[in-house]
């Protein structure tokens, strides 16, 4: 079955590139593509297209840009995956995309292996979260997070955690491969009612990596952390 993937850029150059450079995935019947120009035709597009599985999409568009559609998108399709691929990689506008709802960031000019990557990436996550039960239970290889049990194991070995920790990698370990910023950790795991710095992450992230080892999770410097599928 091709998966369906929405481009959304006022480039054309960028659609022409996409289609060229995905012909044979296209081909061989892999990936399906629609194409809009901004943001008012992306949502266009995704109330034809319910079934759309990943979104490309740029920053600067005229009508609607892109941060303005990925709050739209989060509200009217949150499962929905998103990459936002974007001229501007500086910290400033990655962290507002990652804030925004995106599930990766990606730099232009465009990197066909890079962006087939990323997106096979978001469609094997899409496919486990479909069949585990993320809510309660994750399993990734060894690790074995369990939420009722308040129990991590690894290769069967019980971990101890403490609360915020086990909250902390829980989260991270939901969505393998996305970067949560700060602020989104800060929001899911502290809520907005309490004050809490920077710092604070630092040192839970520091007791994961004494008890799991350092593979599991990547400092993005500047922007966040992510849980790494080894």
């Amino acid at each position: 079955m091709s998966e369906l993937i929405l481009v959304v850029d006022d480039e054309v150059d960028v659609q022409d590139l996409v289609k060229q450079k995905f012909r044979r995935a296209i081909r061989q019947d892999h990936y399906r593509f629609l194409f809009a120009l901004n943001g008012d035709e992306a949502l266009e597009r995704l109330r034809q297209h319910p079934e759309v599985a990943v979104m490309l999409t740029d920053i600067n568009m005229p009508f609607m840009d892109g941060l303005t559609l990925l709050k739209q998108v989060q509200r009217d399709y949150p499962q929905l995956y998103t990459i936002v691929v974007s001229a501007y990689g500086d910290m400033g506008n990655i962290r507002q995309a990652m804030n925004g709802g995106a599930f990766d960031f990606l730099t232009k000019p465009i990197k066909p292996r890079a962006l087939l990557s990323r997106i096979e990436a978001i469609l094997r996550r899409a496919q486990a979260d479909a069949t585990t039960e993320v809510h309660h239970r994750l399993q990734l290889g060894d690790l074995v997070i369990d939420r009722e049990a308040y129990r991590v194991t690894t290769a069967g070995q019980t971990i101890p955690l403490a609360r915020k920790d086990f909250e902390l990698l829980f989260l991270l370990a939901s969505k393998p491969g996305k970067v949560f910023t700060r602020d989104q950790i800060l929001e899911q795991i502290w809520g907005s009612d309490v004050v809490v710095i920077n710092r604070t992450i630092d040192v839970h992230i520091r007791k994961l990596r004494e008890k799991l080892g350092d593979a599991y999770i990547s400092t993005i410097k500047g922007v966040g952390y992510k849980f790494e599928l080894l």
